[in-house]
């Protein structure tokens, strides 16, 4: 595997860390917030994409049987960022605390990162064909 490959995980994973030690104040100010829960899903979307984009590469040159333990040290790897970042917001960042419920969130998107990577895998197949006849 490249590095190249995983540019696109890198590069989320610099943003979300951005996103995630911006202090309260810096937030932007929308009505979307106002929805509730919002920001949980908010969590949920960062962390799924942050899953899938670093278990993506993986899947392209194995069946999910041999990658499943990889994904799932990411899955972990994955949420263990997001505890330590809860912690970076209630002791680091001005504005922000410690949610318990961030952290269900944020596991939740991992989870649905490996379950979404699994569908990908799936329905590609390991031949890479998409299903089509290749007759």
């Amino acid at each position: 595997m490249r590095l190249k490959q995983f540019l696109p995980a890198i590069i989320w994973f610099i943003i979300s860390s951005i996103l995630l030690a911006m202090p309260g104040d810096d937030l932007p100010d929308t009505s979307l917030f106002d929805i509730p829960f919002f920001d949980k899903f908010i969590h949920l979307g960062m962390f799924f994409l942050l899953t899938f984009l670093f278990c993506y590469p993986y899947s392209l040159y194995n069946s999910f049987s041999v990658w499943k333990f990889t994904a799932y040290k990411i899955a972990i790897s994955a949420i263990a960022y997001g505890i330590g970042m809860e912690y970076v917001q209630k002791h680091f960042v001005a504005g922000r605390s410690f949610d318990l419920v961030d952290i269900l969130f944020d596991s939740l998107g991992c989870g649905s990162g490996v379950a979404g990577i699994w569908i990908f895998q799936k329905k590609i197949g390991p031949d890479r064909n998409r299903g089509r006849n290749q007759n």
